[in-house]
C-alpha cells in the first residue's frame, strides 16, 4: 500500500476510497519516498462515477520545487543556480518543462549517491526519483546571503519572498531519504502558491511510459554508457532500438541491465498510449534473442 506500490501500478492503496479533489500522499515503510495522488470525477451520491487516478510523482515535486524557489529567487533578483537532477527515468516533458523555466537539468545515473553527488554541485540543487526519493541541497553560501540581505532595501513582497525561501531551508531536511519534511515542504508550497492538485498537475502533461523487464542469460553482456541511456553492447541492439524510436512521435528508450538480477529493464515514452506500447514490445521482441 506504499508509493511504491501507487507509483509502479499507477493505482490508489485499496484501503483509499476515492474522494473527488482530495489530495493524498502516500510514503513508504520506512519514509523515504513520497508521491501524491488525487481522483477527478463525477459525484453521484456517496461515490465518484467513472473517477479518474491522478498520480503526482517525484518528477512533479522536483518541477513545482524548482517553480517555487525559481520564482522567489526571482523577485529577490538573487542571481543563485538552481538546478534539477534526473535520471533516465524521468519523464521526457517534466525535462521540457524545467527548461522552460531556464533550470538546468542534469541526467545521471540510476541510484541516489549519483544524483545527490551531482547536485551538491548547485546552489541551490534538487534531485527526485520518479518514485519520490530525494531531497534539496542548500549550498553553506547560499544560507549566509540570504541571512545577509538588509530588510531596509526589499519591498514587503521581497521580505516576503526572502521569509519563505530561509524557512524553506530550514524545514527541509538535506539528508536523503525523510519524505516527512518533504511532504511538509509540498503542503506549505500549495498553501502559499494557493494551487490545487489540478493546477500543480497542470504545470506540464506527462508522456506515456511504459516499463517492462526481460530475463537474460546474462545481464553482464549489456554495457551502458551516457547515464544508462545508451547500449555500448551489444552495439547493434542500441541501433535497433534507435530505429523504433524514430518510428514513434516524441519518442524514448533504452534498456539497462539490472543491478541484482539476471534481467535487463526497458522504458520506453511516447506521445501516445498505443505508440508506447509498440515501441516497448519491439524492443522486447530484440531483446528476446538474447534469453
Amino acid at each position: 500500500c506504499g508509493s511504491d506500490h501507487v507509483k509502479v501500478t499507477q493505482s490508489p492503496p485499496c484501503s483509499v476510497t476515492a474522494v473527488n479533489g482530495v489530495r493524498f500522499a502516500s510514503l513508504d515503510g520506512d519514509a523515504d519516498r513520497l508521491v501524491y495522488f488525487y481522483f477527478q470525477g463525477i459525484c453521484l451520491y456517496f461515490h465518484i462515477a467513472d473517477s479518474k487516478f491522478h498520480l503526482l510523482d517525484g518528477d512533479r515535486i522536483a518541477a513545482l520545487s524548482a517553480y517555487f524557489f525559481g520564482k522567489h529567487l526571482s523577485i529577490l533578483g538573487l542571481n543563485l543556480k538552481i538546478g534539477v537532477v534526473q535520471t533516465a527515468y524521468a519523464n521526457g516533458n517534466s525535462t521540457k518543462f524545467l527548461k522552460s523555466l531556464n533550470i538546468p537539468v542534469a541526467c545521471v545515473e540510476t541510484g541516489v549517491k549519483h544524483l545527490h553527488h551531482k547536485a551538491e554541485e548547485y546552489d541551490i540543487g534538487i534531485y527526485f526519483e520518479a518514485n519520490g526519493h530525494g531531497t534539496i541541497l542548500f549550498k553553506e553560501s547560499v544560507n549566509v546571503l540570504l541571512k545577509s540581505v538588509s530588510q531596509d532595501n526589499l519591498t514587503e513582497k521581497q521580505k516576503q519572498s526572502l521569509k519563505k525561501i530561509l524557512l524553506s531551508i530550514e524545514l527541509i531536511n538535506q539528508s536523503v531519504g525523510d519524505a516527512i519534511s518533504i511532504l511538509l515542504f509540498v503542503e506549505c508550497v500549495l498553501a502559499i502558491e494557493n494551487l490545487s492538485m489540478e493546477q500543480w498537475e497542470s504545470q506540464y502533461k506527462d508522456l506515456p511510459n511504459k516499463q517492462l523487464k526481460c530475463k537474460v542469460k546474462d545481464r553482464s553482456a549489456f554495457k551502458t554508457t551516457n547515464a544508462d541511456t545508451e547500449l555500448v553492447s551489444p552495439a547493434s541492439l542500441q541501433t535497433k532500438i534507435n530505429e523504433y524510436v524514430k518510428k514513434v512521435k516524441n519518442g524514448r528508450s533504452f534498456v539497462r541491465p539490472s543491478g541484482t538480477e539476471d534481467v535487463v529493464r526497458i522504458y520506453a515514452e511516447a506521445e501516445t498510449s498505443e505508440e508506447v506500447d509498440t515501441l516497448a514490445n519491439n524492443i522486447l521482441k530484440e531483446l528476446q534473442m538474447y534469453c
